[in-house]
């Protein structure tokens, strides 16, 4: 949803509030020091002052206050406010419709999932109280399940924000098996962090042993990472000041409580974000289109509701997109395993069946791409590669990749460097058996 204007109108709204404020204050300020002023002329006068000298000062204080004009330099200031508070109501009406009732289909929802999606939004947010609340009131005992596994990671996370990573570790141990088939190294960036808190807090003996007990068994995989760690040994209490003086970096700790997160949630077979904040947002980004096609339906006296494809594409951006859908841009027809995406030899990409049509059953007839003038053949198709959510007449525009020899040959460039800076490394910074 577009926000822009309306954040601008009220940015002028704060504005002129702000100066017509000031300068209220500003004359406020000025008719009280006149007003003092004058009280303190009259107390300062003698007994012998009569009653026409009080009038007198008085009358002065008047003149002055008449001069000031407060109402009418105030008039400028707040008409200006006025007409920006008039108008930002009706650009909220304008922006908002009050009734969106209209946008979505009459379809029957399942309360009870809904309501355990909602339970486990509160228990993934660690509003457990809120959670428990929910799931008496309405009465759904099941989705409680939800809230222990919630619970032990949100203990965790409270002890890495206090550099306690014995939880973490625990967990990252009794799960080794899972988080290796799913190819994740966060056990041993949490035994790294730790390397690195036993070293500064414990000395250089400490952090050896822990290294020896726990890190070893990473050696064969990670051994450049073991190798920087076995470094920071020489330099034990100035570690700061070393070339490794990032590893203290706070910034860790934040990107290895978010990918516990990640990790945490894959294993008990959750999405890392809540599904309920996900699908209302992307709700909210693509209600307005469905409110100006409701419109248009309208005005035309056409139902929408019993449509099976919308006539509009509703465009939300890519953290929204989840699944590889490709619509063929000839046939509209989503692609399937009976119809699979195609990519031709131009780069573009098409389903199999209109393929087929094209070069009309014949693998060896070339025909022409719909989209560039290029003449490719049916034998000479590749499997397309997977694609992300594709709207409705678009097509994936292919690059050229390099071939498996190139890949080769580059990979063994880096891994004949990367072996030349581990001799040269472990000459340097020798750590023993």
């Amino acid at each position: 949803m577009e926000l822009n204007s309306i954040k601008d109108a009220f940015d002028r709204v704060t504005k002129k509030q702000k100066l017509s404020s000031s300068k209220s204050q500003e004359i406020i300020e000025q008719i009280g020091q006149e007003i003092e002023q004058a009280l303190s002329r009259i107390q300062s006068g003698n007994d012998s002052a009569s009653p026409s000298d009080h009038k007198l000062i008085l009358n002065e204080l008047k003149a002055k206050l008449k001069e000031i004009a407060p109402l009418g330099q105030l008039e400028g200031t707040q008409k200006d406010l006025n007409i920006a508070l008039s108008k930002y109501p009706k650009l909220l009406d304008k922006s908002f419709n009050p009734d969106i009732s209209k946008a979505y289909r009459n379809i029957d929802f399942d309360i009870h999932t809904v309501n355990q999606i909602i339970a486990s939004h509160f228990y993934r947010q660690g509003q457990f109280d809120l959670g428990d609340c929910f799931v008496d009131e309405c009465h759904e005992p099941e989705a409680a399940e939800k809230k222990a596994p919630f619970l032990e990671m949100f203990q965790i996370l409270e002890a890495m924000k206090s550099r306690n990573l014995e939880p973490a570790l625990n967990w990252a141990t009794n799960n080794h098996e899972q988080l290796s088939q799913n190819g994740s190294d966060i056990e041993l960036k949490l035994h790294r962090l730790q390397f690195v808190e036993i070293l500064q807090n414990k000395g250089r003996d400490e952090a050896l042993k822990y290294a020896r007990a726990f890190l070893a068994p990473f050696a064969a995989k990670h051994m450049a990472e073991i190798q920087k760690l076995m470094a920071c040994l020489l330099w034990a209490g100035r570690l700061d000041s070393s070339p490794y003086a990032e590893l203290l970096s706070s910034i860790h700790w934040d990107k290895l409580a978010e990918e516990f997160t990640r990790q945490f949630c894959n294993l008990i077979g959750q999405s890392y974000e809540s599904p309920l904040s996900v699908t209302i947002a992307a709700g909210v980004q693509g209600l307005p289109t469905l409110l100006k096609l409701m419109n248009v339906m309208t005005g035309k006296k056409q139902e929408w509701q019993s449509m099976k494809q919308l006539p509009v594409p509703v465009d939300l951006d890519r953290e929204f997109q989840f699944h590889s859908i490709f619509v063929c841009p000839v046939s509209r027809d989503q692609a399937s395993e009976e119809n699979p995406p195609m990519l031709l030899s131009c780069g573009h990409v098409l389903c199999k069946q209109s393929i087929t049509k094209l070069s009309k059953n014949n693998s060896t007839r070339p025909f022409k791409c719909p989209y560039c003038p290029s003449e490719v053949e049916a034998d000479q198709m590749g499997d397309a590669p997977p694609l992300n959510i594709l709207h409705e007449r678009r097509f994936v525009k292919h690059t050229s990749m390099p071939s498996d020899a190139t890949l080769a040959a580059s990979f063994s460039k880096v891994m004949s460097k990367v072996k030349s800076m581990v001799r040269l490394v472990t000459a340097i910074y020798p750590y023993g058996p």
